[in-house]
């Protein structure tokens, strides 16, 4: 597999405090690269800096082999960085498959404000729908965003943040306040879209990071202290004294 995304090095201080300290992770062709560590240890910071909201203070981002350091978001999107967040960011009055509608038209560098062009665009209309149905969710497309499940909710923020046709999606905290069944649907579905597009998670449920990823890097106080397999990170006694929480043999 070859890389989709190399960063090198990177650092990102805010007054005294090094939130990443020469962080280097690289994200391949279908791969699930889950971003794992204790609350603070840098991992939505330096999420940040690979899709543009924060400027890393040193280090190199390359994407698809282009140097993207210092490119805005917009254009990182553009060039097929996608980001969900930890925290649902969809438009909770209008239905499923208008949120999608309205993503894919963002995303193709239109306004998000014409609903009305939307509805209208037969083509949109069925991209929206094929997104819906990627995600599972094709039967749900003219309910109201506010009256799916929490879980549905996340599955349709996948389906917006796949309306640019990402080469790299990168997921905050998917599983973040859902149920048992609710959070095995997701890791079906992470499963599904993996040949679709790489994948970097940060997540804290474990039992989903050890179904999921190829490989785990581990950051705790801003640094990556082992990158490897599920089973090599269980096995590190570094790792299971600093986040697993166990005691090494």
């Amino acid at each position: 597999m070859t890389e989709l995304l190399v960063a090198d090095r990177l650092i990102k201080r805010f007054g005294g405090l090094l939130a990443t300290d020469n962080v280097s992770i690289d994200v391949r062709h279908g791969e699930i690269h889950a971003l794992i560590g204790p609350n603070g240890a840098g991992k939505t910071t330096l999420v940040s800096q690979l899709t543009g909201s924060l400027a890393p203070d040193s280090g190199t981002i390359r994407f698809l082999g282009r140097d993207i350091t210092r490119l805005p978001v917009h254009a990182r999107a553009r060039l097929g960085l996608a980001r969900s967040f930890q925290i649902t960011s969809v438009l909770r009055d209008f239905s499923a498959i208008e949120n999608v509608a309205l993503a894919q038209q963002a995303h193709h560098g239109h306004s998000f404000r014409f609903l009305a062009d939307v509805r209208k665009d037969t083509a949109r209309t069925e991209a929206a729908r094929r997104g819906l149905a990627a995600v599972g969710l094709e039967a749900r497309a003219t309910v109201p965003a506010s009256a799916l499940s929490h879980g549905e909710q996340r599955q349709l923020e996948i389906a917006m943040a796949l309306g640019g046709a990402p080469k790299l999606l990168l997921l905050d905290e998917p599983m973040a306040g859902m149920g048992p069944e609710e959070s095995q649907r997701m890791i079906g579905l992470l499963h599904g879209l993996k040949q679709r597009c790489g994948m970097l998670l940060i997540e804290h449920d474990m039992e989903a990071v050890f179904a999921l990823a190829d490989r785990i890097t581990v950051l705790v106080y801003g640094r990556a202290i082992f990158t490897g397999t599920p089973d090599e990170i269980r096995r590190h006694p570094e790792v299971r004294q600093a986040y697993l929480g166990e005691e090494a043999a």
